[in-house]
């Protein structure tokens, strides 16, 4: 894991969540802890299938 691509993103995110603070827009993201629980159990769960190399074939379940 790049540590710098992670500072960086934080820094980025930081200075826009001040943006919108001082420009008084409300943030594209969920205000409240379990809506941004809800987003990081979306990052771990792709994370989870990504690690165990688990795959599907919606298509072929849809006859596509």
């Amino acid at each position: 894991m790049n540590y710098e691509l992670v500072l960086l993103g934080l820094l980025t995110g930081t200075i826009t969540g001040a943006f919108f603070a001082l420009v008084d827009v409300p943030i594209p993201a969920p205000p409240e802890l379990p809506g941004l629980m809800g987003i990081v159990g979306i990052y771990l769960g792709y994370k989870l299938v990504e690690a165990t190399d688990v795959s599907t074939d919606i298509a072929g379940w849809l006859g596509l």
